[in-house]
């Protein structure tokens, strides 16, 4: 992911409002971000830990999603869950349901879309062995660039769900 600024994140956001894009907590330290192995910026709030944001690139652009932590209330502790992005598993809390509220009129109605993701929103560094699970982690035979080609395929889709109204807009 290329480098972005704190004015470039905030105008990002396509499913929020400028005045909720203005007052979003940003990561602290955006000028340490390692951006060469990020596929996407993604952070919860420390202010409000239900809220959350994700930042990716389309067609060489930023694009911003306001998330929200769900209630998913079939959460087990005995298992482990796949984040349904970078397809990495995780014990207990370690994925959560994320919702993002669809862009435009389908938005403006309530309607969201959700994805279990890994709950620190890190699936960048997992899918790039820069960041592991607990012990007993499964083993892929998929190597770390197939890894991420999936992961961003699977954003890809998350992401086409959010916009769809724009996108049938768009081919009509």
């Amino acid at each position: 992911m290329n480098p972005i600024t704190e004015s470039g994140l905030r105008a990002s956001f396509v499913n929020c409002s400028k005045g909720e894009a203005r007052r979003l907590s940003v990561p602290r330290d955006l000028a340490g971000t390692p951006w060469p192995d990020l596929d996407f910026l993604g952070w919860r709030d420390p202010g409000a830990p239900e809220r959350a944001y994700l930042v990716a690139e389309r067609d060489g652009e930023p694009l911003g999603v306001a998330l929200r932590l769900g209630q998913d209330r079939r959460r087990s502790f005995t298992k482990s869950t796949l984040c349904s992005v970078c397809v990495t598993p995780h014990a207990g809390t370690g994925v959560a349901l994320f919702t993002a509220p669809r862009v435009g009129a389908a938005g403006r109605q309530g309607n969201t879309v959700g994805a279990y993701m890994c709950a620190d929103l890190a699936c960048s560094l997992y899918v790039r062995g820069r960041k592991r699970t607990e012990p007993g982690e499964r083993f892929e035979t998929l190597t770390a660039e197939e890894r991420i080609a999936r992961a961003a395929v699977n954003l890809d889709a998350f992401l086409n769900r959010v916009l769809d109204d724009n996108l049938a807009a768009a081919s009509a």
